[in-house]
């Protein structure tokens, strides 16, 4: 059964104390793979990005972290800041597992044994998809709210704790990526200028090994943009 399959791929459901706000989320994650045509297998194969090239990072795993990282964040903020910053955990681990949700409208297969932008996905980016679908399912609006604003839309509006960590958590998991290949460019392109030169690190430094240093790049010095 579809259910069965969502409760697989998503074990962190159980972390959700809540059993109304648990069955949900998890009719939500149903819902969304009625709609899409993608499975939850495909999830398990395909990238959790379509802007970094040839990324080995697969939907489910980037996904999943995320939910780890913002609920170990939270235990952290709990840990030391109490009351003074209360974080619904609930909330956050629901609203963690369904942030991508909409991505299941958003792309769809490749027929290459990847995945595209799908025809819905060029004018409905998965904020506002996966708000549609959790609406649909009954999910609270500290949910729905989680859901609109992890991603840059959400820097127009005032964001809850809970939006915030989660926000974070799924930028800090895939910036790293989108800036090594940022940077990658900037040098292939600054080597073609020739504006590379290789360098040593001064002795007594922890690590003797060539250094590349880019003369007037954004992405080391902030001198100037690449574009």
């Amino acid at each position: 059964m579809l259910r069965d399959e969502v409760t697989r791929i998503w074990p962190e459901l159980e972390w959700i104390a809540d059993e109304d706000l648990r069955s949900k989320t998890t009719d939500c994650w149903e819902k969304a793979f009625e709609y899409s045509p993608l499975t939850p297998a495909d999830l398990e194969r395909i990238p959790f990005t379509l802007k970094v090239p040839d990324c080995q990072v697969t939907f489910m795993a980037h996904k999943r972290a995320v939910v780890h990282v913002a609920r170990d964040s939270a235990k952290t903020v709990e840990s030391f800041f109490g009351q003074a910053l209360p974080v619904d955990m609930d909330v956050l681990i629901a609203g963690a597992i369904l942030a991508d949700v909409g991505k299941l409208l958003e792309y769809e297969d490749d027929g290459k044994g990847g995945s595209r932008q799908s025809p819905r996905g060029k004018y409905l980016r998965h904020p506002f998809t996966g708000v549609s679908v959790a609406m649909e399912c009954g999910l609270p609006d500290a949910v729905c709210h989680i859901i609109a604003t992890h991603a840059g839309e959400g820097n127009m509006v005032a964001r809850t704790t809970e939006a915030w960590l989660v926000h974070h958590a799924d930028f800090m998991t895939y910036e790293p990526f989108v800036k090594r290949l940022e940077l990658s460019r900037c040098a292939r392109r600054r080597k073609r200028e020739g504006r590379i030169t290789l360098d040593v690190r001064p002795a007594g430094t922890t690590v003797d090994r060539p250094v590349i240093r880019v003369q007037g790049c954004c992405c080391l010095c902030n001198i100037d943009r690449c574009s």
